[in-house]
């Protein structure tokens, strides 16, 4: 496509994360903008932004602007067809969308309520163990890398920075033991998916841990005191 394609995104963010890990398997060519999310500029919109338009710090009135991430993620499938994210089978299709409803009805709300409302640890385990009731005995969700891997790797990549570090409102020194529960045991299948994730290049290349974690450490410093 002749269009350049701006991605206006956020290093903490696992949603716009997302869109960055397609566009690194697609290898595709692309300007990163960093928006500060504490302080996003006027034009910004509450979702995560892609805009076809040349790099500029702003997108142009004539630029196609699309936004939601795993709309995103489907748009780079779409256009870089290559990059093998979007199953060509349609039953594959249909199990890798099936496991990102999973996420996104699930484990997201799971997570966010126990990071943020110290809501019940066994939410997020029983999140976790109908995910893992989802995956092949090896490999990826489908198989091969694609949508559905993308759509949970960075919820759980932050999820691990959270815990290890004892970010979050939940109380004080469980962090460590509840991302050791979590990936082993029970839900060690989970914890060798999350290194097979973990490990893909086009993760580590789009993922800052440094950066991520001080940004959590900063954003949640205050929780447990609220």
């Amino acid at each position: 496509m002749p269009e350049r394609i701006t991605l206006y995104t956020a290093k903490i963010c696992p949603y716009a994360h997302r869109v960055e890990i397609a566009l690194a398997e697609a290898k595709a060519q692309f300007t990163r903008y960093e928006i500060d999310l504490q302080n996003k500029p006027e034009w910004c919109p509450p979702s995560r932004t892609v805009a076809q338009t040349f790099p500029q710090t702003t997108p142009s009135p004539e630029s196609v602007k699309l936004a939601e991430s795993l709309v995103l993620v489907e748009f780079v499938a779409d256009i870089f067809p290559e990059s093998g994210i979007l199953p060509k089978d349609p039953v594959q299709r249909a199990k890798a969308r099936f496991f990102i409803e999973g996420v996104s009805s699930k484990l997201i709300p799971a997570w966010y309520g126990f990071l943020l409302r110290n809501a019940p640890v066994e939410d997020l385990y029983s999140a976790l163990e109908y995910l893992q009731s989802l995956l092949p005995a090896e490999g990826f969700v489908v198989g091969e890398f694609s949508i559905a891997d993308i759509a949970i790797t960075p919820f759980l990549a932050r999820a691990r920075l959270a815990l290890i570090n004892d970010i979050g409102k939940y109380p004080e020194g469980e962090g460590k033991k509840i991302w050791a529960n979590i990936t082993s045991g029970k839900f060690a299948r989970i914890g060798k998916y999350a290194k097979d994730l973990f490990a893909r290049e086009s993760f580590k290349v789009t993922f800052d841990e440094a950066h991520v974690t001080e940004a959590l450490q900063k954003l949640f410093a205050n929780l447990r005191s609220q």
